[in-house]
């Protein structure tokens, strides 16, 4: 069963302002350090954080809060599998919110795809709960 969805745009040249005038203050304070090396050893830097802060937002909307309640930028964060799929990982209050509002006898599953075009970075997050079952993991 869909528990949330969330849809994001970031303009990209927006993003690479905010780098140019904030730097490390605004990288610190939105962007977990793998966030930040994925980012900072890609060719598009600000399309590579554009596309992260597109998914925190989608993350926060599918939590059904936005960025509301106690969540925290960190508390969402991207990473990639080695196929390059990313992976949406919740920590702090986003994951206290995620395991409240999963069904007992469920798990939660967070799925998140990114896309760019430049100048826009958008992001999906679809959060599902899938029933536990004891042959299937």
């Amino acid at each position: 069963m869909i528990l949330g969805i969330g849809s994001d745009l970031a303009n990209i040249e927006r993003i690479a302002g905010t780098l140019a005038r904030f730097g490390d203050r605004f990288r610190q304070r939105v962007f977990t350090e793998t966030e930040i090396a994925k980012a900072e050893h890609r060719a598009d830097v600000a399309g590579t954080y554009a596309k992260r802060w597109a998914a925190k937002e989608a993350c926060s909307k599918a939590l059904g809060t936005g960025l509301a309640m106690g969540i925290s930028w960190k508390d969402m964060s991207v990473t990639n599998l080695p196929t390059g799929q990313p992976v949406m990982h919740l920590t702090g209050w986003a994951a206290d919110r995620l395991a409240a509002m999963t069904p007992p006898g469920h798990r939660a599953v967070v799925h998140v795809t990114l896309t760019d075009d430049h100048p826009w970075a958008q992001a999906f997050v679809v959060i599902e709960a899938r029933p536990i079952s004891p042959t299937i993991p």
